[in-house]
Protein backbone atom coordinates (compact mmCIF):
# COMPACT_ATOMS: atom_id res chain seq x y z
CA UNK A 1 0.00 0.00 0.00
CA UNK A 2 2.66 2.54 0.71
CA UNK A 3 3.98 1.88 -2.75
CA UNK A 4 0.68 2.70 -4.41
CA UNK A 5 0.51 6.05 -2.58
CA UNK A 6 4.09 6.86 -3.86
CA UNK A 7 3.38 5.84 -7.02
CA UNK A 8 -0.15 7.55 -6.95
CA UNK A 9 1.43 11.10 -5.67
CA UNK A 10 4.30 10.86 -8.41
CA UNK A 11 1.25 10.45 -11.00
CA UNK A 12 -0.84 13.18 -9.34
CA UNK A 13 2.61 15.31 -9.50
CA UNK A 14 3.44 15.22 -12.64
CA UNK A 15 0.03 15.08 -14.75
CA UNK A 16 -3.67 15.98 -14.30
CA UNK A 17 -5.95 13.37 -14.67
CA UNK A 18 -7.02 10.24 -12.49
CA UNK A 19 -4.35 8.06 -11.04
CA UNK A 20 -5.74 4.81 -12.32
CA UNK A 21 -6.54 3.97 -16.28
CA UNK A 22 -9.97 1.92 -16.86
CA UNK A 23 -10.21 0.38 -19.93
CA UNK A 24 -12.84 -2.52 -21.01
CA UNK A 25 -10.89 -5.69 -22.24
CA UNK A 26 -11.87 -9.18 -23.49
CA UNK A 27 -11.58 -11.78 -20.89
CA UNK A 28 -12.63 -15.80 -20.82
CA UNK A 29 -14.71 -16.37 -23.31
CA UNK A 30 -14.55 -13.19 -24.58
CA UNK A 31 -16.92 -11.76 -21.51
CA UNK A 32 -15.86 -8.20 -21.22
CA UNK A 33 -14.16 -6.56 -18.11
CA UNK A 34 -12.48 -3.04 -17.15
CA UNK A 35 -9.05 -3.30 -16.48
CA UNK A 36 -7.41 -1.65 -13.86
CA UNK A 37 -3.72 0.43 -14.55
CA UNK A 38 -1.62 3.16 -12.83
CA UNK A 39 -2.22 6.13 -15.77
CA UNK A 40 1.52 6.28 -17.62
CA UNK A 41 -0.48 8.47 -20.69
CA UNK A 42 -2.12 12.24 -20.87
CA UNK A 43 -6.06 12.04 -19.58
CA UNK A 44 -7.27 11.94 -23.11
CA UNK A 45 -4.72 9.24 -24.67
CA UNK A 46 -7.59 7.34 -26.11
CA UNK A 47 -8.94 10.07 -28.05
CA UNK A 48 -5.78 11.15 -29.35
CA UNK A 49 -5.02 7.60 -30.70
CA UNK A 50 -7.00 8.19 -33.59
CA UNK A 51 -4.99 10.53 -34.84
CA UNK A 52 -1.78 8.98 -34.27
CA UNK A 53 -3.42 5.58 -36.03
CA UNK A 54 -0.42 6.51 -38.86
CA UNK A 55 2.29 6.02 -36.39
CA UNK A 56 1.18 2.86 -35.23
CA UNK A 57 4.54 0.36 -35.49
CA UNK A 58 2.59 -2.95 -35.38
CA UNK A 59 1.08 -5.20 -37.53
CA UNK A 60 -2.53 -6.88 -36.92
CA UNK A 61 -5.43 -4.88 -35.27
CA UNK A 62 -2.75 -3.81 -32.29
CA UNK A 63 -1.62 -0.57 -31.24
CA UNK A 64 2.27 0.38 -30.24
CA UNK A 65 4.51 3.17 -30.57
CA UNK A 66 7.39 2.48 -28.47
CA UNK A 67 7.95 6.11 -28.19
CA UNK A 68 4.34 7.19 -27.70
CA UNK A 69 4.10 11.12 -27.21
CA UNK A 70 0.97 10.29 -25.42
CA UNK A 71 3.40 9.12 -22.31
CA UNK A 72 3.86 11.35 -19.36
CA UNK A 73 7.49 11.90 -18.82
CA UNK A 74 9.31 10.51 -15.88
CA UNK A 75 6.80 8.65 -13.96
CA UNK A 76 4.90 7.59 -17.20
CA UNK A 77 8.08 5.68 -19.20
CA UNK A 78 9.00 4.90 -15.72
CA UNK A 79 6.14 2.79 -14.99
CA UNK A 80 6.01 1.16 -18.06
CA UNK A 81 9.46 0.19 -18.91
CA UNK A 82 9.26 -1.45 -15.16
CA UNK A 83 5.84 -3.26 -15.55
CA UNK A 84 4.66 -1.14 -12.09
CA UNK A 85 1.94 0.25 -14.19
CA UNK A 86 0.41 -3.44 -14.05
CA UNK A 87 -0.03 -4.12 -10.65
CA UNK A 88 -3.85 -2.69 -10.24
CA UNK A 89 -4.63 -5.76 -12.30
CA UNK A 90 -3.97 -7.63 -8.94
CA UNK A 91 -7.18 -6.14 -8.58
CA UNK A 92 -8.91 -7.74 -11.62
CA UNK A 93 -6.99 -11.11 -9.93
CA UNK A 94 -8.90 -11.04 -6.68
CA UNK A 95 -12.47 -10.49 -8.89
CA UNK A 96 -11.77 -13.48 -10.72
CA UNK A 97 -11.14 -11.46 -13.69
CA UNK A 98 -7.30 -12.49 -14.49
CA UNK A 99 -5.17 -14.90 -13.46
CA UNK A 100 -1.21 -14.07 -12.60
CA UNK A 101 -0.24 -16.41 -15.73
CA UNK A 102 -2.60 -16.01 -18.86
CA UNK A 103 -2.40 -14.49 -22.54
CA UNK A 104 -2.90 -10.70 -22.21
CA UNK A 105 -6.39 -9.31 -22.36
CA UNK A 106 -7.13 -7.43 -25.50
CA UNK A 107 -9.50 -4.40 -26.31
CA UNK A 108 -12.80 -5.79 -27.63
CA UNK A 109 -12.16 -3.63 -31.08
CA UNK A 110 -8.80 -5.98 -31.52
CA UNK A 111 -10.65 -9.19 -30.76
CA UNK A 112 -13.25 -8.09 -33.65
CA UNK A 113 -10.26 -8.27 -36.07
CA UNK A 114 -8.91 -11.92 -35.07
CA UNK A 115 -9.01 -14.50 -37.64
CA UNK A 116 -10.68 -17.68 -36.20
CA UNK A 117 -7.36 -19.47 -35.02
CA UNK A 118 -6.57 -16.14 -33.15
CA UNK A 119 -9.70 -16.34 -31.29
CA UNK A 120 -8.94 -19.58 -29.36
CA UNK A 121 -6.72 -16.81 -27.38
CA UNK A 122 -9.74 -16.31 -25.40
CA UNK A 123 -10.35 -19.90 -23.89
CA UNK A 124 -8.15 -19.09 -21.39
CA UNK A 125 -8.63 -16.17 -18.21
CA UNK A 126 -6.20 -13.58 -19.28
CA UNK A 127 -3.45 -13.07 -16.91
CA UNK A 128 -0.98 -9.87 -15.73
CA UNK A 129 2.34 -12.27 -17.62
CA UNK A 130 2.50 -14.55 -20.17
CA UNK A 131 5.20 -16.06 -22.75
CA UNK A 132 4.88 -12.48 -24.69
CA UNK A 133 6.09 -10.56 -21.58
CA UNK A 134 9.09 -12.41 -21.42
CA UNK A 135 10.42 -12.65 -24.90
CA UNK A 136 13.43 -10.60 -25.55
CA UNK A 137 12.11 -7.44 -27.27
CA UNK A 138 8.87 -8.38 -27.49
CA UNK A 139 7.56 -4.75 -28.36
CA UNK A 140 9.42 -6.15 -31.68
CA UNK A 141 7.24 -9.11 -31.97
CA UNK A 142 4.99 -8.88 -35.04
CA UNK A 143 1.46 -9.84 -34.28
CA UNK A 144 1.08 -13.53 -35.98
CA UNK A 145 3.80 -14.89 -33.60
CA UNK A 146 2.84 -12.63 -30.40
CA UNK A 147 -0.61 -14.59 -31.33
CA UNK A 148 1.53 -18.34 -31.61
CA UNK A 149 3.05 -18.14 -28.22
CA UNK A 150 -0.14 -17.13 -26.59
CA UNK A 151 -1.72 -20.52 -28.20
CA UNK A 152 1.33 -22.48 -27.50
CA UNK A 153 0.92 -21.38 -23.99
CA UNK A 154 -2.40 -22.68 -23.86
CA UNK A 155 -1.78 -25.90 -25.72
CA UNK A 156 1.07 -26.82 -23.07
CA UNK A 157 0.11 -24.95 -20.15
CA UNK A 158 1.35 -26.52 -16.74
CA UNK A 159 2.40 -25.05 -13.38
CA UNK A 160 5.95 -25.90 -14.24
CA UNK A 161 5.41 -23.63 -17.74
CA UNK A 162 3.95 -20.82 -15.42
CA UNK A 163 6.76 -20.81 -12.22
CA UNK A 164 9.04 -20.64 -15.39
CA UNK A 165 7.29 -17.72 -16.58
CA UNK A 166 6.93 -16.30 -12.81
CA UNK A 167 10.76 -16.57 -12.48
CA UNK A 168 11.74 -15.01 -15.74
CA UNK A 169 9.08 -11.97 -15.27
CA UNK A 170 10.43 -9.53 -12.89
CA UNK A 171 13.84 -9.93 -14.90
CA UNK A 172 12.40 -9.57 -18.13
CA UNK A 173 11.01 -6.21 -16.46
CA UNK A 174 13.40 -4.80 -14.46
CA UNK A 175 15.79 -5.18 -17.63
CA UNK A 176 13.80 -3.37 -19.68
CA UNK A 177 13.50 -5.76 -22.36
CA UNK A 178 10.35 -4.90 -23.96
CA UNK A 179 13.00 -3.12 -26.43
Amino acid sequence: LPFFIVIAVSIKLSSKGPVFFKQERSGLNGRKFILYKFRTMVNNAEEEQKELRAMNETDGPAFKIKKDPRIVPIIGTFLRKTGIDELPQLINVLKGEMSIVGPRPPVPSEVGKYGNWQRRRLSMKPGLTCLWQITPCRNDVCFEEWMSLDLKYIDSWSLGLDFKILLKTPWALLMGEGC
